[in-house]
């Protein structure tokens, strides 16, 4: 199933995606798509429906963040060897781990916001794995029970803050607009192998990263079981998975960094595309 959500900003209504690729309304199914809706009992009640008998959608409504109430937005550093390879850094001896502010998140076709001051943002097209089975240290061969599916995620950066602004990464991963989400979550029955997916992203056309979920270092199954010993997955949670090379900061011989008026396309092979037009906030 392709899961979404539609409508204006904070007032999102959840659909579904029917065999033609027309949006059916949710609503009479289930609240919204959150931790209670991507839950194994969840995601049975709402494929217990067939879409077509759903209501149609009219029109072409604004897509919104494809998940609700997103408890955490745990990121994954260096976790493909090439891009690690790209940045003149040592592929690490555990995952990095991040988290980005949940109010980053944004729909996967609204404007990115550069922030006031920021001299570095960039781009990352990743991976994200929507947990949908509760768990504290979990297995690795139970792992993927946790998971309820994927979806594309741009881990947008702001690279001087991130490195130079002390601390963690989070100051230069969090700001608004900073993590859109969706165009929808693709339950994980749809995605067989999540560790052999072509992704990519192109800036005003020109195509940057041109990657796959192969060269990750460390993989979902494993990612899910190692995450879980630090603190409880919940439903609706979301894990970024790091991001292939091609990002602006690795661009030689100089970086390359978005500014107002780029245009950012990104995709993963069966989770759909987004597009984002870079504006000043």
């Amino acid at each position: 199933m392709k899961l979404l959500r539609w409508g204006p900003p904070g007032e999102e209504r959840p659909g579904i995606l029917d065999s033609e690729g027309r949006i059916r309304d949710l609503s009479g199914v289930v609240r919204d798509i959150d931790g209670k809706a991507v839950s194994p009992e969840g995601l049975a009640k709402i494929a217990a429906f067939d879409p077509s008998t759903l209501p149609l959608v009219r029109g072409t409504p604004r897509i919104g963040p494809c998940v609700a109430g997103v408890g955490k937005f745990m990121c994954i550093g260096l976790n493909y060897s090439d891009h690690a390879a790209e940045t003149g850094a040592k592929v690490p001896p555990e995952p990095v781990l991040f988290l980005k502010a949940t109010s980053a998140i944004s729909g996967p076709y609204d404007d990115v916001r550069i922030p006031r001051g920021s001299r570095k943002t960039d781009w990352e097209v990743e991976l994200g794995v929507v947990i949908g089975k509760a768990g504290r240290y979990i297995p690795e061969s139970e792992a993927m029970d946790h998971v309820a599916g994927y979806c594309v995620v741009n881990d947008v950066s702001e690279r001087d803050w991130q490195a130079n602004r002390s601390g963690t990464w989070t100051k230069g991963k969090s700001s608004d607009t900073f993590g859109p989400i969706g165009p929808w979550l693709v339950t994980k029955d749809e995605i067989p192998d999540p560790q052999n997916l072509a992704m990519w992203l192109e800036v005003n056309g020109h195509r940057y990263q041109n990657g796959s979920t192969r060269t990750m270092v460390y993989g979902v199954r494993f990612l899910v079981h190692y995450l879980s010993e630090f603190f409880t997955l919940h439903p609706g949670d979301i894990i970024s998975t790091g991001t292939p090379p091609g990002v602006g900061l690795g661009i030689k011989p100089e970086p390359v960094f978005l500014k107002p008026g780029d245009r950012m396309r990104l995709g993963i092979e069966g989770l759909g595309v987004q597009e984002q037009l870079c504006v000043q906030d």
